[in-house]
Order: structure tokens, then C-alpha cells, then sequence
């Protein structure tokens, strides 16, 4: 795994063969930041990536500088990856919750900038996510929520949806709170 850009650029950290998670490829995360780079000033920005997998996304965030960062995980042996990678680049921004995604997004009360989520592509819940997001009303006026999911999944025509992008099987959507 790679950090493609910020001040962790050009880090690699191996991940284990034993992983089940299917890391984003680095050319859709890389034209994913390039897109999220029009949207996010990421120096105030308060991100939350669910489903954490690798850590992948939450170490490109920290690289770009957030100022905070929570990671979701519920595989204890990602979630372990996913503290010593924070581990070693030394933050403090970082919090990892090794627990079910729904279960958090559905007791927390806390809003955000950024939202992340990539879900096993075969999650039967998949489609409930934005639903979620946006009626536990977890975003901040103007915050931006980013599903990555596979082709079978569509959200053109979602509530508070302005993007979508597919790179390959890698599609993801993107939503906007246009609350201010």
C-alpha cells in the first residue's frame, strides 16, 4: 500500500497476504484526492472513513493534513494494521473504533467534513448508507459523503448526490450536504 500524496508521500506499508479487505487501487484513490482536492480545504477538515479496511484512505487524509481523523473497523487484524501504520507515522489525529460500522453511525453524534465508506461490494446494507448519513444528519453544512461500491449499485438519481465517478470496477458517489 501507498500514500500517493502529502506529507506521508511515497510511504509504503505491506500488507498482509491474510488480508480479506480489497484495498482502493492507487489510480482510483489518486483521482479520487484529485477530485476531493476541489472540494475539501483538508486543514480543517474532521474525516470519518467506515469500513477502514487497510487504512488506506484514513492515511491519505492524514497525509493531506486533516485535522482529525476516526477510522471504523471491525476486523480486529485490520484494525491492528491499521494502529501500527498510525503508530509509525506518529499522529495524534488519528482514532481507530474497532467495531460495527452501523452500530457507530447510528450512536454517534458527532458531524463531519468528510465522510468515507467502502463496503464490501456485496454488503446487502449497501444501499442504506447515504440514507443513513444523511438522516442521522452526520455531515456538516456543505460536507461531503463518498460511497465507493461496484457497478451492480447506482445512485444517479439519490438525494444530495453530485458526483459519480467509475475507475475500472471502482465506482464511487458522491453526495453534498447543501445545508448552510
Amino acid at each position: 500500500m501507498r500514500v500517493i500524496g502529502g506529507i506521508y508521500k511515497h510511504r509504503h506499508f505491506d500488507i498482509p497476504h491474510t488480508f480479506k479487505a480489497r484495498p482502493t487501487t492507487d489510480f482510483a484513490k489518486e483521482s479520487l484526492f484529485d477530485v476531493l482536492n476541489n472540494l475539501i480545504e483538508w486543514e480543517n477538515t474532521a474525516a470519518l472513513d467506515l469500513f477502514a479496511g487497510t487504512g488506506s484512505i484514513s492515511i491519505e487524509m492524514l497525509s493531506r493534513e486533516c485535522k482529525r481523523v476516526i477510522s471504523v473497523e471491525k476486523d480486529h487484524q485490520h484494525a491492528a494494521f491499521i494502529h501500527k501504520i498510525m503508530e509509525t507515522v506518529k499522529t495524534d489525529k488519528h482514532l481507530l473504533i474497532c467495531g460495527d460500522v452501523f452500530k457507530y453511525l447510528n450512536s454517534s453524534h458527532e458531524k463531519f467534513d468528510l465522510i468515507f465508506a467502502d463496503p464490501p461490494y456485496d454488503l446487502p446494507e449497501l444501499d442504506t448508507l447515504p440514507v443513513i448519513v444523511f438522516g442521522r444528519n452526520l455531515l456538516k453544512p456543505g460536507g461531503i459523503f463518498v460511497l465507493e461500491h461496484g457497478k451492480k449499485n447506482d445512485f444517479a438519481d439519490a438525494p444530495h448526490i453530485i458526483d459519480q465517478r467509475k475507475y475500472g470496477s471502482v465506482h464511487f458517489s458522491i453526495f453534498k450536504n447543501e445545508e448552510e
